[in-house]
């Protein structure tokens, strides 16, 4: 593969994930696979009160370098994101890699470091995974409450 979809800077954002570990009673969490390649990703958030912005979360990744790349930008700033920018850097990042769309911006903005996997698609899977694992627990804490 190109030295351009592993330059130093993704290798640098896989190699420091902040936020590594779990909360003691998240709000909601989940755990995604890549069929693709294996990459296994967990994260664990806690909402607001109005269940509209991130106030923690922690992760556990097991993924490839653009996988844990993904994970470290998301980790590091989804504390602070509501919900619609995660939803939203999900769309554009999918948008970005499978049609040609512009990079992520705002918080997630190091997300355009990945571009290159643009002309791999058998590493999307695994360069979403995080930000779809997000989608997901935000989705799981949205339930509980409404379980609650």
């Amino acid at each position: 593969m190109s030295g351009d979809l592993y330059h130093n800077r993704v290798l640098e954002l896989a190699a420091d994930i902040p936020n590594i570990g779990e909360l003691h009673a998240p709000d909601g969490k989940a755990h995604k696979v890549s069929r693709v390649c294996g990459s296994e990703i967990w994260i664990e958030l806690d909402l607001s009160e109005d269940g509209e912005t991130i106030t923690g979360i922690a992760v556990k990744s097991k993924a490839c370098a653009l996988g844990a790349a993904t994970l470290s930008v998301l980790s590091e700033h989804a504390v602070g994101a509501s919900v619609e920018e995660v939803y939203e850097a999900r769309d554009k990042m999918r948008a970005m890699l499978k049609e040609g769309g512009p990079p992520p911006e705002g918080r997630f903005w190091e997300l355009r470091h990945l571009e290159g996997v643009r002309d791999y698609p058998q590493r999307h899977m695994s360069t979403l995974l995080a930000l779809d694992a997000a989608v997901a627990a935000i989705e799981d804490a949205k339930a509980n409450r409404e379980a609650a």
